[in-house]
């Protein structure tokens, strides 16, 4: 073990906290992962600052609340005044590379503002987030000239103009027609690609690649997986590994279509929520999402024997979590989005290499963790300035290395803009009136709904989240309470982007050196 020199920023798309073994599921065994946290630190409730992958990524990346950054939905560019990771570490000069997935869309209103040419590698790097891209691969559609997978399989014989769509997210049917992993029903068959040449594999083996070509200079990587996010379509033999009674039971109850809040309810008229809300839709997703999961784990054990044997499981800070979670037939839900546990609480686990932190590997933190702590984490890790002007997150080093933290977070935040989404067309609202926040205590949760009603949960007495207690009058003194502390922390948000503190603290009160002497006698 030593000093950290690396890092190592792997994220899931749409893992759920609990569909890991170290985190309690009872049938998928997730073995690379669980021995990732023996070696280091997981933190059970750990929460994303939106629970849509483009604002969560971009909380990650820059260390800032949802409506801090501004890229509120994963149509909306980041600023370019926004710090990344690859903003933060460039003075220290290491390679801030991508492999996978980041939702980063370019400002190009920005770059033309500022006359930054578009064929200029400073371009090319601002409108990547700063991430030098190995292999940029978002997973939603065929992949475009940013990734070179489309190439790779048709060099591997898939034989077409669209290998994405005609084999990777594609399975044969009984009579030899091709299905589409769009359709959920179809998930339960074999992905048309084989296993070596799926997603996972593939970028997977760009990381490993990556981490070899570096030697001993360091870096920064975010090996950024698109599953298990939708399509769910597995290669064998992961697609089968599962069957319905491997899954967790379904956390739904009738009386939560009772009395529904407005925008919930909408949400509920979604495609994908009617879909999950079928009988056999749960039971035929659940066992291929979980067999994604497993593939992920099985490579990831790959990737960590190769760290070992390079030396960097030495001197390597490695994070593992997710952007967001995923209903999955969940509180007559699909996708994500809204503020349940099952969308927002997201995996994550913490290997630090410095032996200072040696005291708490294989141990369990119970404390708050967001998003927004990678960014700090790092800084601290490897040395730099903490961007305190900036940050909004904190670093976990004291916990991670058993220091004093006299004082903790005691509540969690998330927000969503939900304008682009069909729900706005149906509860006819105009896109500047669809925000929302959460504030999340040890037993509370509330979320402020802009023109409706608050939604409000026990977790103490209803840790399922089934009843709503927004409009209970018994619990009025709770949500003024839970109120009171969302306007303190919104008053809290770091608005001084262009200076930091110590540019402040070495011009305060020096108006008399630079001549002038108002407000004399």
């Amino acid at each position: 073990m030593g000093k950290v020199k690396n890092v190592l920023f792997i994220m899931c798309d749409q893992l759920r906290a609990d569909h890991l073994s170290c985190a309690g599921h009872p049938h998928l065994q997730t073995p690379a992962i669980d021995g990732l946290a023996r070696r280091g630190v997981l933190f059970p409730r750990a929460y994303v600052q939106s629970g849509v992958c483009g604002p969560s990524r971009m909380s990650y990346y820059t260390g800032r609340y949802m409506f801090s950054h501004g890229a509120t939905w994963n149509r909306v560019p980041l600023s370019l005044r926004e710090r990344t990771i690859g903003d933060y570490l460039q003075p220290t000069g290491m390679r801030v590379a991508l492999a996978g997935k980041t939702h980063v869309l370019p400002d190009t209103d920005g770059l033309e503002r500022y006359g930054i040419e578009g064929g200029s590698a400073l371009a090319a790097l601002m409108r990547a987030g700063r991430f030098e891209e190995l292999d940029r691969y978002d997973g939603h559609s065929p992949p475009g000239n940013e990734s070179g997978y489309a190439a790779y399989l048709r060099a591997q014989g898939y034989n077409s103009d669209d290998p994405w769509s005609d084999y990777v997210i594609a399975a044969n049917g009984p009579d030899g027609e091709k299905l589409s992993g769009w359709h959920m029903r179809n998930v339960r068959l074999p992905a048309r690609v084989a296993e070596e040449h799926s997603e996972t594999a593939y970028m997977t083996r760009e990381a490993m690649r990556f981490v070899e070509d570096m030697g001993e200079k360091p870096w920064f990587l975010h090996l950024s997986y698109v599953k298990p996010h939708w399509p769910y379509m597995a290669p064998a033999p992961y697609h089968a590994l599962y069957a319905a009674k491997d899954c967790l039971p379904l956390n739904r109850d009738e009386r939560e279509l009772v009395d529904q809040h407005p925008v919930l309810a909408a949400y509920r008229q979604h495609e994908e929520s009617i879909s999950f809300q079928r009988p056999d839709a749960p039971q035929t997703v659940r066992p291929t999402y979980m067999g994604l999961i497993k593939q992920i784990d099985d490579w990831l054990g790959r990737l960590f024997d190769q760290l070992k044997k390079l030396g960097r499981f030495d001197d390597t800070l490695i994070f593992f979590t997710a952007d967001h979670g995923d209903f999955l037939g969940d509180h007559w839900l699909g996708e994500k989005e809204m503020f349940y546990e099952e969308a927002l609480r997201v995996p994550f686990i913490v290997y630090d290499p410095d032996p200072s932190a040696d005291s708490t590997r294989g141990t369990v933190d119970d404390r708050f963790v967001e998003a927004i702590d990678v960014v700090p984490t790092t800084l601290a890790a490897l040395g730099q300035p903490s961007y305190r002007h900036l940050v909004e997150g904190r670093s976990l080093l004291p916990l991670l290395r058993g220091g004093k933290t006299e004082t903790w977070r005691d509540a969690v935040f998330s927000e969503l803009d939900y304008s682009f989404r069909e729900a706005r067309l149906l509860l006819k609202r105009a896109p500047r009136d669809c925000r929302a926040i959460m504030v999340r205590t040890d037993r509370w949760k509330y979320v402020w709904w802009q023109d409706f009603r608050p939604m409000l949960f026990d977790l103490a007495h209803d840790p399922k989240e089934l009843r709503d207690l927004g409009a209970d009058g018994a619990y009025a003194h709770i949500r003024r309470a839970m109120e009171e502390r969302l306007a303190a922390w919104l008053k809290a948000r770091k608005t001084r982007v262009t200076v930091d503190d110590a540019y402040v603290e070495a011009r305060t009160a020096t108006h008399k050196k630079h001549g002038i002497f108002f407000g004399m006698w």
